[in-house]
Formats: structure tokens, sequence, C-alpha cells
């Protein structure tokens, strides 16, 4: 399957989705911005596991930094835009025009950047995987949230726009749209969190950060070679369309 690149893979569901690919064939270009130590972990975990992985450490928000970063790698045919930032609360009266730009630049600047780093090699290859990690506050529309909310519609936005232009070329991009996936951040969140999301949750549980590793597993494959430009819901019915 060729050079995934991760971004954001140090852990959570990026690191989930790395060793899932990893276990698929890729060489996997495990991206972070500040913890090296576990993108380590994650590196020799798929190691570990007989697959091939490296690390990739670059600002996907810095124009400068991403073009040495995939010219590192070099050609990339699985790009998965996993990473992200800080996602405060905030009442809509107190959000300003930079909190909404802290979140465009991980969900349409960076993909963006990414995309123009990539693109000639795929274009000349005629194939490549492009992979949005949205979300399903696009369409639930979580209050006190519209600055987070708005960048990931932009980002499923891109989507759709960038699946008409590069679907000539053999290049297919989607979205994978998670529900709220418990990671290594919300271990001491009490469990009435828990309880009040499942309320909504037409499975009856929590997902995992494996749910999301395969659906990004199976648009990543040749076995979605005719699917493109859509938005795939891993939240167990928490939405449905």
């Amino acid at each position: 399957m060729g050079t995934a690149l991760v971004t954001g893979a140090s852990r959570g569901l990026g690191a989930a989705i790395a060793e899932r690919l990893a276990a698929d064939g890729c060489d996997v270009a495990v991206n972070y911005a500040h913890d090296t130590a576990g993108a380590t972990r994650v590196v020799e975990r798929i190691r570990a596991s007989g697959g091939s992985a490296r690390l990739a450490r670059f600002d996907v928000t810095d124009e400068e930094s991403v073009r040495r970063g995939v010219a590192e790698i070099g050609r990339v045919d699985v790009v998965v835009n996993n990473a992200t930032g800080p996602q405060p609360l905030l009442p809509v009266e107190k959000q300003t025009w930079d909190d909404h730009l802290d979140q465009l630049r991980f969900f349409v600047k960076a993909p963006l950047l990414i995309l123009q780093a990539v693109l000639p090699a795929m274009r000349e290859a005629g194939a490549g995987r492009i992979i949005n990690i949205g979300s399903e506050v696009a369409d639930l529309g979580n209050p006190e949230f519209g600055h987070y909310v708005s960048a990931k519609a932009a980002m499923h936005g891109l989507t759709r726009s960038w699946a008409r232009e590069l679907g000539p070329y053999g290049i297919s991009v989607n979205t994978v749209e998670p529900g709220w996936i418990p990671v290594e951040r919300h271990a001491d969140l009490p469990a009435a969190d828990f309880d009040a999301y499942l309320d909504g949750v037409a499975a009856g549980h929590m997902g995992t950060p494996r749910d999301v590793a395969e659906a990004v597993a199976f648009l990543a494959s040749p076995r979605a070679r005719f699917v493109t430009g859509q938005r795939l819901a891993v939240n167990g019915g928490k939405t449905m369309t």
C-alpha cells in the first residue's frame, strides 16, 4: 500500500490509525510536533509487530515545516489528516476570531499544506488517498463549540471539493467522522460524562480507537477505490444520515 503519513500520531486516534495501516503493509510516517517519546513508542510497537514505521516530526500548520517534512518522507500514497490542538469550550459571546483561526489552522490550513506537498507525486502516480478525520460535532452542532464545529464542517467541505477536482487523477478524498472515542486524555473523566453521551448512541456502548482505525484502513485500501467525497461516521449511530 506504499507510504502513509498520519499526522498527530504520537497517541490517541492517530497512534491507532498508524498501527492499523502498518498492519496492512504501509510504511508509516508517524507525524508529531512535540511528543517525541510518544511517537517513538508508536514506531517501536509497529516495528515489534513486524511493520515498517519512522518518525516524522514537523508542524503541520507551518508551510515551510510541511514542505521540509514531506520532502524527507518522499512519495506519500496515503495521507491521514488527524492532527489537532486544544479544543476549549467557549460561550459564543467569548469566542474571538483568533479562537476560530486556531481551529482552522489544524482543520483547513494543515490539510491544504500537506495536500499541496504530496500532490505532484500522487498525480504522477495516478493514485492517492486523502483521509480527513472530521467529527460528529459537524452534524450535532454542540453548544459553546462553534469555533471547533465550523472548522470541522469546513474540513469536510475540502473533502467534497477535492474529491471532484482530484478524482480524474485517481486520487480519492474522504472524511471519517468519529464520535466521542475515549483516549488517554479522557481517563480521569467521571462516569456520568460517558453515561450522558451514551444516551443517544444506538449501539449502546462507547467506541474505541481501533473502530476509527478500521474505517480509515478501509478507505486507504484498494477495496475503497470507487469511494470518494464521502463522510463515514464512526459513532455507533449517534448520528445517522
